[in-house]
């Protein structure tokens, strides 16, 4: 079993490609270790053994057949709990839609079943993905793998955890602020937001409309190209989807290189509040790309600092829109239905009962932010805000190819620390929120170990809005480089749970 879960994605899938290993061999084995581990680390709020095995013995069959088999065919994959999956709870975390069975297949999930790839189950995740540390799940913290009392990251902890811990070589995350990479760079792995409406948002539950997006989660980058191919690509079902081609994102993961390239530096993207590790390991990774060719511009985006502000009135605006569909009487938990009581009592019993105090908070921010003699001064400005985040963008993207920073300010922090400050836990989102709300694409990969706690440190690269071929070039050349330098993966130095 230890064998086959250590295995990169495309080393299990062309190992059962070529007949080495059985789908249901590859799904065993990471049941198996779910089973082990799982209990420590809540990765999963749903494991689904008999759709997944079902799902594994149909790849073989279809092997057996000598059908074409995809890239990725029978490569277990942790799906996070976000996106409707027909006849598996989807809870987003949250107890309002607790025991919900959905009747239908997000755009996303339909596309991985019909690359076969085995999906194992659900994952945890900060509810309706508000969060940065996977703290604010109705269903309790997931544990980081390095550290199971420290975070995983959020929202998408339960993906990234799974992830470290072995218990699946690819997962799919969501990214609103930074909730696919932050996670990725507490926890050592690769995760990847794609540009905004490249990868379909139908069945996914809506958190924040103009921002959410979902994107590939894996171990390497290849990895996470591959799986960024299966979801990728346009969608007539989702209003907001990009109809033009997949950027060649395997290929360029295939053939890294910065030979050339110019890279930008962001002078923002440091300072007060960041650790003095993560800030040593990112000037030694500027370093690296000078070695492999790269040219280093310094540059100035002073509207990267509004960033966060604007962020915290556009998403809670958005979710407290979409979060009225939540209302106790047409799906999901209804508290209060005594005969007795209006429907308006019935849904405020039902969200009392069904929201966390996260969202609670931010749906009354945003509530009051888009109000009646208000929205000009708060939503209004926010957006103008946005606008000028974009033009500092495309103004840096004309000096350089792309822009590498810190992914977050700090490591992974100890799990009940922040709990009680919201702007401690919001500043986790520092480096990623300006990509969010340009709509860029971005990736984390690790950098190494900060040497004041031996915690994974993020490398953010930035490339322009379908561009997101140029992460994979540039990430891949640096993992290549980092593996060589340290003389393994830097996964394989993670305590053993």
């Amino acid at each position: 079993m230890t064998d086959i879960i250590k295995l990169t994605a495309a080393e299990i899938a062309e190992k059962i490609a070529s007949g080495e290993l059985t789908a249901v061999q590859v799904t065993e084995a990471h049941l198996a270790r779910i089973e082990a581990v799982d209990e420590k680390v809540h990765a999963f709020l749903h494991v689904d053994r008999e759709g997944a095995l079902a799902q594994a013995r149909e790849v073989d069959a279809k092997r057996e057949r000598g059908e074409k088999l995809g890239p990725l065919a029978g490569v277990p994959l942790a799906l996070k709990d976000i996106f409707t999956t027909k006849g598996v709870p989807t809870t987003v975390g949250s107890k309002i839609l607790e025991g919900w069975i959905p009747p239908y297949d997000a755009t996303l999930t339909r596309r991985l079943k019909d690359a076969d790839v085995v999906i194992l189950g659900k994952t945890n995740m900060d509810e309706f993905a508000m969060g940065s540390s996977t703290e604010n799940s109705a269903y309790g913290p997931t544990g980081n793998p390095w550290d199971l009392t420290k975070i995983p990251g959020g929202s998408g902890g339960g993906s990234s955890a799974a992830l470290a811990a072995y218990e699946a070589p690819l997962a799919i995350g969501t990214d609103t602020g930074g909730s696919i990479r932050q996670p990725a760079a507490v926890t050592g792995t690769v995760g990847v937001k794609p540009t905004y409406g490249a990868v379909s948002r139908y069945g996914m539950v809506a958190f924040s409309s103009s921002l959410d997006q979902g994107g590939p989660c894996a171990r390497t980058v290849l990895d996470a190209a591959l799986l960024h191919e299966v979801i990728a690509g346009h969608d007539p079902l989702d209003s907001t989807s990009v109809d033009a081609p997949v950027p060649p994102v395997v290929e360029a993961a295939r053939n890294g290189s910065v030979q050339g390239m110019r890279v930008g530096v962001v002078k923002q993207f440091r300072g007060e509040g960041y650790q003095a590790g993560v800030l040593q390991r990112f000037d030694e990774s500027v370093e690296l790309l000078k070695e492999l060719g790269a040219e280093i511009v310094e540059l100035d985006c002073p509207s990267f600092d509004l960033a966060l502000a604007a962020y915290y009135l556009i998403a809670p605006s958005e979710c407290s829109s979409n979060l009225a569909r939540f209302d106790g009487l047409r799906y999901g938990l209804r508290t209060g239905d005594d005969g007795t009581r209006s429907a308006e009592d019935v849904t405020a019993l039902t969200r009392e009962a069904g929201f966390g105090a996260e969202v609670k908070r931010r749906v009354m921010l945003g509530t009051y932010a888009l109000s009646s003699g208000y929205y000009d001064a708060y939503y209004g400005s926010a957006q103008k805000v946005r606008t000028l985040i974009s033009r500092d963008f495309d103004a840096a993207f004309e000096q350089v190819d792309v822009i590498v920073s810190p992914t977050t300010p700090t490591t992974a922090f100890a799990i009940g620390e922040r709990v009680d400050d919201p702007m401690a836990m919001y500043l986790a989102d520092l480096c990623t929120i300006p990509t969010n709300l340009a709509g860029n694409a971005a990736m984390s990969l690790p950098c190494g170990l900060a040497p004041e706690d031996g915690l994974p440190v993020g490398l953010q690269i930035i490339a322009p809005a379908m561009k997101d071929d140029r992460l994979y070039k540039v990430g891949a050349a640096v993992e290549a480089a980092f593996t060589e330098r340290w003389g393994h993966r830097l996964l394989e130095e993670a305590p053993s749970l």
